[in-house]
């Protein structure tokens, strides 16, 4: 009898794995097409930020910051070049000479002097000669003789508004109109800075303007002749504390300047014969610039340093010499990269294996974008295009938009409305609006609203004498017993400003006694303030001054505006503007509460005595201004009502017997006291204008 076969089961193991080409193709399709457009539409955003980066917002500080890590790490790292020397007037000179702007041209003509029979092989002059001095006569006579090339310093106003005014561009030209020879003539000097204010590279050319420094002093090529691309910086190769050895050696102009016999001459020229001279300030807080180098610590000093202008210059120049010219990857190249990089971040997401090969992936990708970029600085490639932050967000952006696809979640996260609607808007409200989330939608709508602002008199001086901590602290629980009063009395808080609030009532629902309810917040804000600051004693800080509080009514545009992924509702417009002045207008009227004639009118209150008629600083239009005195009687705020209708009636009579009483009554009232003093400082109806 033939046996039979048996077959066992196989042991049981983990679940197969999906194929990534699998899953990519049942993601496609069941995907809608609504959702489809928009996961392909969040795949362009991603491409954008991987490859425009630098022209973003944010994102572009980020780039900044890496290309600047990239430069400092990857600088050459070089001994002192002796190519090139800096003749430097610094503090020390300023101080033997007694003159600091302009720079004493004595001097100079006595170095250049030296400087030409030692033999450079030319001489660049970062001084521009910009307004006169007694002794130019001097200096124009040693410029016009001079036998080494020499290259003067000039710049026009229209390229660079912030260091040259017209009237001295024109002195300048007649200046080097005057000594310009065969040997002689103007450079540019100018510089190019980035939004953050750090030059990384070569400036443009205008054709008005000479050329540039680095240019004349040495031969260009053509094709580099309006080079554009970043600036190599170089490192000094030691920098031990007391071993320092800079790139480029400063020698004062001091030591040129004296008077020298042809030994003397013939000692100092192996300093100078042959070499590239560079004369121009090294002077502290004048012609600092930021570099790459600035936003690290310097090994030697432990600061953030600055480089001097002819510095500057100076590395351009060598830069120049060495033909060491870096070139960026492609624009095209740039756009492959993108493309491929926010693919890479969708398909990460599709993987469908144990988490640590994820993490693993994940890993090794960041790594190539960490190191990547550092590999091409240190190839001499220019990354100052480079988007390497950029690569990091689109991989991000394509992780999420296909994961989020892929787990077919497409309903938006409302967490923002649960979370931060009960902080900024009073229960009902919030309420209101979590059953219509229409409401947070992008639009504005005109509203009459009620505006408060406030401000704590002297938490400026006390953040300067306290710790982060205690700041942070008192900070916190200011606005959190201040931010109750306005939910309380149902107002929105619009925003925090420092230790200040900005709140409004009428939006985004309006209620018929949202003036009472303002002007009733407003008062009580004054008065938590002030408990606040009783408080305070207790604590070992610095005193502070009483809460200043305007309320002012109007129309306003109020609404979320923003972007679809980040909004703020605010409200923008003239009334908001007015409540501001009015709280600022407190500290010049000796007030705590300032409130409008038109919020007045609606607070509902008989406790408002009227402060007369103001032009708020950097308002056109007079206010009636109004602030709250529970103190006085009836009696004696309708006499201080009485006195401002006198004046505004131009009743001279009625207003000198109103005043002179009121002045004798109320001589200890500061408030009362300025009011009579503003009154009498003007006609008839008119406005006090408030500096």
């Amino acid at each position: 009898m033939a046996s039979e076969a048996i077959e066992t089961p196989a042991a049981e193991g983990p679940p197969a794995a999906v194929p990534l080409r699998k899953r990519v193709r049942r993601l496609i399709m069941q995907l809608g097409p609504s959702r489809m457009a928009a996961t392909i539409l969040f795949l362009i955003i991603a491409t954008l930020f991987a490859r425009l980066s630098w022209q973003m917002p944010l994102i572009g500080d980020a780039e900044r910051a890496l290309y600047d890590a990239r430069a400092t790490l990857m600088a050459p790292h070089v001994g002192q070049d002796k190519r090139i020397v800096m003749v430097t007037y610094d503090d020390e000179t300023l101080f033997n000479t007694g003159i600091r702007s302009p720079l004493d041209r004595t001097y100079l003509a006595n170095a250049l002097a030296n400087l030409d029979e030692m033999g450079p092989n030319a001489i660049g002059i970062d001084i521009v000669f910009d307004s006169p001095r007694p002794d130019d006569a001097l200096l124009k006579a040693q410029l016009r003789a001079m036998k080494t090339p020499t290259w003067l310093a000039y710049a026009e106003h229209e390229s660079n508004p912030n260091t040259i005014f017209y009237e001295q561009q024109k002195y300048l030209e007649s200046y080097l109109a005057e000594v310009t020879t065969a040997r002689t003539r103007p450079t540019s000097v100018l510089f190019r800075t980035d939004s953050d204010g750090v030059i990384r590279n070569w400036p443009d050319r205008p054709k008005n303007l000479p050329p540039l420094m680095a240019n004349a002093l040495a031969p260009v090529d053509a094709a580099h002749a309006n080079y554009q691309g970043n600036i190599r910086f170089l490192a000094p190769a030691r920098v031990a504390k007391g071993q320092e050895e800079e790139v480029f050696s400063k020698i004062p102009i001091d030591t040129f300047a004296a008077p020298m016999d042809a030994d003397t001459r013939a000692a100092f020229s192996e300093m100078i014969k042959g070499r590239y001279v560079l004369i121009g300030g090294n002077i502290i807080d004048n012609d600092q610039f930021n570099t790459p180098f600035s936003r690290f610590t310097d090994q030697v000093t432990d600061q953030h340093e600055t480089m001097i202008g002819l510095e500057v210059h100076a590395h351009m120049l060598a830069q120049q010499l060495d033909r060491a010219w870096s070139n960026p990857l492609p624009g095209p190249a740039l756009w492959v990269l993108a493309v491929l990089v926010v693919l890479a971040g969708g398909l990460t997401s599709l993987i469908d294996v144990r988490a640590r090969w994820v993490a693993i992936a994940f890993l090794g990708q960041m790594a190539f974008f960490v190191a990547f970029p550092f590999w091409l600085q240190g190839h001499g490639v220019d990354t100052t295009t480079l988007p390497a932050f950029g690569w990091a967000v689109g991989w991000l952006f394509g992780y999420a938009a296909v994961g989020t696809a892929a787990r077919t979640i497409g309903a938006r996260q409302r967490a923002f409305a649960q979370s931060a609607l009960g902080k900024y808007l009073p229960a009902d409200v919030a309420a209101q609006i979590m059953r219509d989330p229409d409401q947070l939608s992008l639009h504005g709508e005109r509203r009459n609203i009620f505006c408060v602002f406030t401000d704590l008199e002297g938490f400026t001086k006390l953040s300067h004498a306290t710790t982060p901590e205690t700041v942070a602290r008192l900070l916190n629980e200011y606005l959190d017993r201040l931010s109750d009063v306005v939910l309380e009395h149902g107002g929105t808080i619009d925003k925090f400003v420092g230790d200040a609030i900005v709140a409004f009532w009428g939006a985004p629902l309006s209620r018929p006694d949202d003036g009472q309810r303002a002007a009733a917040a407003a008062i009580a804000m004054n008065e938590v303030g002030e408990q606040f600051r009783i408080d305070l004693a207790a604590e070992d800080v610095p005193p502070i001054g009483m809460t200043r509080v305007g309320l002012h009514v109007g129309d306003a545009i109020v609404g979320n505006f923003g972007g679809e992924d980040r909004i703020q509702y605010t409200a923008l417009g003239d009334s908001m503007n007015t409540a501001s002045r009015l709280e600022s207008a407190n500290k010049s009227l000796k007030t705590g509460v300032l409130i409008s004639a038109e919020a007045a009118a609606r607070a509902g209150r008989d406790d408002l005595m009227p402060m007369g008629r103001v032009t708020l600083r950097g308002r056109a239009q007079p206010v009636d201004a109004f602030t709250v005195r529970p103190d006085l009687t009836p009696e004696q705020r309708a006499r201080i009502a009485e006195l401002v209708t006198a004046h505004g009636a131009g009743n001279k009579k009625t207003y000198v017997t109103a005043a002179t009483a009121l002045a004798r009554d109320f001589s200890q009232d500061p408030a009362i006291m300025f009011l009579i003093e503003r009154l009498n400082e003007t006609e008839s109806g008119e406005s006090y204008v408030l500096s």
